[in-house]
């Protein structure tokens, strides 16, 4: 994170960078996103699924006087839509989560919602926020974003308006990011890509508060830069600040960074056989489409075959 803001830095108060900031970098950011987003989605669907696999967590549908759970364990199309709808947008199986803690000596299961809580906070947190910076990119404004950003600046905090969502998402990472540098056994499990992910939103958050609160910038240039890059037409812009460039660098590295980590998840929950197949098991026969062909023996051949040991033995047969 030091190496990319003094590069940003340097870049911002170099004349001879900023026509690479401003005008070559942005796209070359957003082609790898967009291919490296379309390989990872295409390669995940050209994964083999030749079994039903979903994650079930209720009665599945079996015998008519059986109650069944059409959310927990769908067996229609409409229960899988519905299931992945809540998975998506309410993070329906993290509400589970829970905790294992050694108590005298004995384990001990309790409810941790708090990750849930505080993961869902920053995900709406960030959608809202990408909402509204599409004022940059279109002009004019819709009534529909004119509306968001009115809701979520609604209480008017501080000159300019502090936006809740500001708030919420740096709320949401910082406690993502405390989680695990204070859980010893989270702590143990994380790699280097986990805590750059969370660094690189919260400088890219920590940064967009500064250009809003306390370094302002020319919002003017910023939406004529933006609105550049939509007719491929972008030009540099003057006196815009090197907070602004240092959040731009941060922006690219994330859109570049993006397809090839974790936060894949983003289309990768879509594809994911726990949670995109029906348990429908029960009611259809599912055959392994690479299985090879095999000489199978009819149990009609099996009783012919061992029909006098069978009647020897007391066994009943079909045919005498």
């Amino acid at each position: 994170m030091l190496v990319l803001t003094l590069v940003a830095v340097a870049v911002a108060t170099s004349q001879g960078m900023t026509p690479f900031l401003f005008m070559i970098l942005p796209y070359g950011a957003f082609a790898v996103f967009v291919a490296g987003s379309v390989w990872r989605v295409v390669t995940w669907a050209r994964s083999p699924v030749p079994f039903r696999i979903p994650t079930t967590c209720g009665q599945e549908k079996s015998l008519p006087w059986i109650k069944s759970e059409p959310l927990e364990s769908p067996s229609t199309t409409a229960g899988v839509i519905g299931r992945m709808a809540l998975e998506v947008l309410l993070f329906r199986s993290l509400f589970r989560n829970s905790r294992m803690d050694l108590v005298d000596g004995r384990t001990v299961y309790g409810s941790a919602k708090w990750l849930w809580f505080f993961g869902l906070l920053f995900h709406w947190s960030l959608l809202i926020i990408l909402v509204r910076h599409m004022r940059f990119f279109i002009e004019p404004v819709g009534s529909f974003l004119s509306g968001l950003i009115a809701v979520d600046g609604f209480f008017e905090i501080g000159i300019p308006t502090l936006f809740l969502t500001d708030g919420s998402i740096l709320l949401g990472l910082t406690f993502l990011f405390a989680r695990r540098v204070l859980d010893p056994q989270l702590r143990y499990l994380s790699l280097f890509t986990d805590y750059f992910a969370l660094l690189l939103l919260l400088g890219i958050v920590v940064t967009g508060i500064l250009m809003r609160s306390l370094m302002p910038v020319d919002l003017e240039q910023v939406k004529t830069l933006a609105l550049g890059w939509v007719s491929f037409s972008p030009v540099v812009p003057k006196g815009i600040g090197v907070v602004f460039s240092v959040h731009l660098l941060f922006v690219c590295a994330l859109l570049v960074w993006f397809p090839f980590s974790k936060l894949m998840h983003l289309g990768g929950i879509f594809l994911s056989p726990t949670r995109n197949l029906a348990n429908d098991s029960r009611m259809r026969r599912h055959v392994n489409p690479w299985n090879a062909p095999v000489k199978v023996h009819t149990y009609e051949e099996y009783e012919d075959e061992f029909r006098d040991k069978m009647k020897a033995a007391g066994l009943p047969v079909e045919k005498e």
